[in-house]
């Protein structure tokens, strides 16, 4: 490369986003998810060995996907292609295969194809790589912010390893800002920024798990500062403050001290005016807090959370009002959305109030904890073939809609777990008509429960 080669690619990098040239060439550059690329992992063995499966990655946006894509492809000897769902169909993905087959024939190589967005191919696009995956012409990588389970045509899901993403954690998105902060070859460190405590609290929660967002809104708030400031005539650090970063982002920050424990005082005064039944206070938090500039997806999150641990079956109805609160805000957005909250946060706040599945759900986690995977009853276990019956599975089983009311005493728990009683609805609301049910149903039984 000549010196003209060279200031031209380094110009282009320059002008590359600050998201983009920040991203991590290798895995110890990589933050976060260690539970799927640290060492020991399958996938850091896989990067080790040169040997790369086909996978499919799931997880929400920023959480280093397409990093890791191209991590593999700088790490491995492959044949990498990237692949867009959104901008390609089956031609293309037949252009694929030919390239792959003529990289094996001539270059001994393999082709590792990387699926962005791979929720976006229909069926029949899916089925077009699937032989190959399969015969292993391609190894391939999708990834996804969809639930696989319904977006994945279940034979190639098969063929797949699912690796599972988390949002990354407050952690870790400091760490990543830090390191673009000082940075002098990808980042911003020659520009000689420090960023306030609270200015980096509010760009965590802005960024809410997204790398990307972080840096974006890191890139955007420093230029601004930049451009304020005549550079050549001060050697002092320039300071990104709260109130800057409020007015680069265009999102105020919620009223909070340092450690941020305002934030968490504002959003357990609300959950606790739903639960105490008072509509007056639970709007009024829910206010300050989207004034402050909360996400209300955040909030609402905890809205339907709080419909099934603090209502329940006392009215089932909760949860669907919850859940048309979200949808409601998802359509119309701000300001005409927080209406919907509203009447959500009213209906729960003076729904009748039941703990019982959360205590439930309590009970069940420490039986499956003390007892393991107990062995499902034979009676009620699938016979699909002519061994499994011999083998007494379904043997003896009662069909409850041949009997009277549908309902016929049998023991659905495992053996160790027989005469367990888990769940014990309230008297309030629709729970009243439910422990009418069970007792009823509980007289037709031995008397043999415990609890």
């Amino acid at each position: 490369m000549d010196l003209f080669e060279y200031h031209a690619e380094k110009s282009a990098r320059a002008s590359r986003p600050l998201a983009d040239r920040m991203r991590p060439k290798n895995l110890d550059e990589f933050v976060g998810q260690a539970h799927a690329v640290g060492k020991g992992t399958l996938i850091s063995h896989a990067i080790e060995q040169d040997r790369i499966f086909s996978m499919i990655l799931w997880g929400p946006p920023g959480c280093g996907k397409t990093t890791l894509a191209k991590i593999f492809s700088a790490e491995t000897r492959c044949h990498f292609v990237h692949f867009s769902a959104v901008l390609s169909g089956v031609k293309d993905i037949r252009a694929v295969i030919e390239d792959a087959k003529n990289q094996q024939k001539l270059f001994r190589k393999r082709t590792v194809l990387f699926v962005d967005e791979i929720h976006r191919f229909n069926k029949i696009q899916q089925d077009a790589f699937l032989h190959h995956v399969e015969s292993g012409l391609i190894t391939l990588i999708g990834a996804t912010t969809e639930n696989p389970s319904f977006e994945v045509i279940s034979p190639l899901m098969s063929r797949c390893r699912l690796i599972t993403l988390k949002a990354l954690s407050s952690d870790d998105i400091a760490l990543i800002i830090d390191n673009a902060l000082k940075d002098t070859e990808r980042g911003l460190g020659n520009m000689n920024l420090i960023m306030e405590k609270d200015a980096l609290s509010h760009l965590i929660r802005f960024a809410d798990g997204d790398a990307r967002t972080a840096l974006n809104g890191l890139e955007t708030v420093a230029y601004l500062v930049i451009s304020k400031i005549d550079v050549s005539k001060t050697e002092s650090p320039l300071q990104i403050t709260l109130q800057v970063l409020e007015n680069a982002l265009g999102k105020k920050a919620l009223l909070y001290d340092k450690s941020g424990e305002e934030h968490f005082n504002l959003i357990s005064a609300f959950h606790k005016s739903l639960r105490g039944s008072d509509p007056d206070a639970a709007v009024y938090w829910l206010g300050r807090m989207l004034t402050a500039g909360e996400d209300p997806f955040y909030i609402v999150r905890r809205m339907v959370r709080f419909a099934s641990e603090d209502i329940g079956n006392a009215d089932p109805n909760a949860l669907g009002v919850a859940l048309n609160a979200m949808e409601a805000f998802k359509f119309l957005g701000h300001p005409e959305g927080e209406l919907a909250l509203a009447q959500a946060a009213i209906y729960l706040s003076t729904a009748p109030k039941s703990n019982s599945i959360y205590k439930t759900y309590g009970k069940i986690k420490e039986a499956v904890d003390s007892h393991g995977a107990l062995p499902v009853p034979l009676h009620i276990r699938n016979a699909p073939t002519g061994l499994m019956r011999e083998l007494g599975y379904g043997k003896d089983y009662k069909y409850a809609h041949d009997h009277k009311n549908a309902y016929i005493p049998q023991d659905y728990l495992p053996e160790k777990l027989q005469g367990r009683l888990f769940y014990a609805p309230t008297e309030r609301g629709y729970e009243k008509t439910i422990k009418q049910r069970l007792d009823g149903w509980k007289n037709l039984k031995k008397p043999n429960t415990k609890t």
